[in-house]
């Protein structure tokens, strides 16, 4: 009988390979099994002790089986658990590796210098060395063919592969992860649970000032099409995140509220336009459509503000010899 490896290595890894087993076979999101479900804890739990119970079973069954053995048969069962389990591939192939000679044969290789007694070894390199030498000479031929002779990408190319890829990969992660949305990447939120968190938002944190229905009250009217800070999602929320004029404004809300969260309140607010509350408050501020509206619900504006950023360029004229313009 071999010893296949004490109680303190066997025990860890059963229970670790059932952990694991557990943690891929349980659905159980970003938590861990354990953690989500008391009832893996308790499992998990049970396991350990059956393996202990098993372990303690196997090793008084042993020693009972022991105790009945004559002495020569205790000796020689006492001699095959020192043996242990031997891997006898893997110990021929780091025999060869090695090439080393055994201490028996070393009369073989031995040269005739001899320095006070002290004989010399012709040792020859290590296979394992040897191949390795052989690995770096093909490599270096390959990479010289590669990108000396065929001008394969250079290490600019890979950078800026590898940096597009990388922005690629965070511009998908913050699209698919809402709590990182900024002033930068809001916009409309048009699923239904959405936009029922942003009226249960606004129900609790913005009825006082600008009432149930937006009419306005404290806070401006949101139903109208007069805006004090803007209109857009980009405004509403930075509004929002900020709060409004100093002095007189709204508080700014990015203490309280996830990004998220002021993401869904801000689509929420500008459902309000164009409906009719109950007592709308004068408006306020400058009229500007809301790019988000229903334009069947739009009412009727004399005018619209509009403003525009005019870049001024500068131009250089080129005149030949008879003074006429090249350029």
């Amino acid at each position: 009988m071999k010893n296949l490896g004490p109680w303190w290595i066997r025990l860890p890894l059963l229970f670790f390979a059932i952990f694991g087993l557990t943690e891929f076979f349980v659905d159980s999101g970003d938590k861990p099994a354990f953690l989500d479900q008391p009832i893996v804890a308790l499992f998990l739990g049970f396991i350990l002790l059956l393996l202990v119970g098993i372990e303690l079973i196997l090793a008084s069954i042993e020693n009972v089986m022991f105790q009945t053995l004559s002495e020569e048969a205790k000796e020689r069962y006492l001699a095959s658990k020192q043996q242990g389990f031997e891997w006898a591939w893997g110990k021929r192939m780091y025999e060869k590796l090695l090439g080393s000679k055994p201490i028996e044969a070393e009369g073989e290789i031995i040269l005739d210098h001899n320095y006070d007694g002290i004989r010399e070894l012709d040792n020859k390199l290590p296979p394992w060395w040897v191949y390795m030498f052989y690995a770096t000479i093909i490599f270096g031929v390959v990479y010289l063919v590669r990108f000396h002779v065929f001008h394969d990408y250079d290490q600019d190319t890979e950078y800026l592969t590898e940096m597009t890829l990388a922005e690629a990969e965070i511009a998908e992660y913050k699209k698919n992860a809402k709590d990182l949305v900024d002033v930068n990447t809001v916009e409309v939120l048009t699923d239904a649970s959405d936009i029922a968190a942003g009226k249960n938002i606004f129900e609790t944190n913005c009825v006082a000032c600008h009432m149930a229905d937006g009419g306005g009250g404290i806070g401006p009217n949101l139903t109208d099409q007069n805006w004090i800070l803007g209109g857009d999602i980009k405004s509403v929320f930075n509004t929002i995140s900020e709060g409004g004029r100093d002095g007189k404004g709204m508080i700014a809300w990015k203490q309280s509220l996830k990004p998220l969260e002021m993401a869904q309140v801000s689509s929420y607010v500008l459902k309000f336009q164009g409906t009719t509350p109950a007592n709308p408050k004068a408006p306020e501020g400058d009229i500007i459509v809301n790019p988000h509206m229903d334009v069947e619900g739009a009412p009727a504006v004399d005018s619209v503000l509009i403003e525009v950023e005019v870049d001024t360029l500068e131009f250089t004229k080129t005149i030949d010899e008879e003074g006429s313009v090249i350029e």
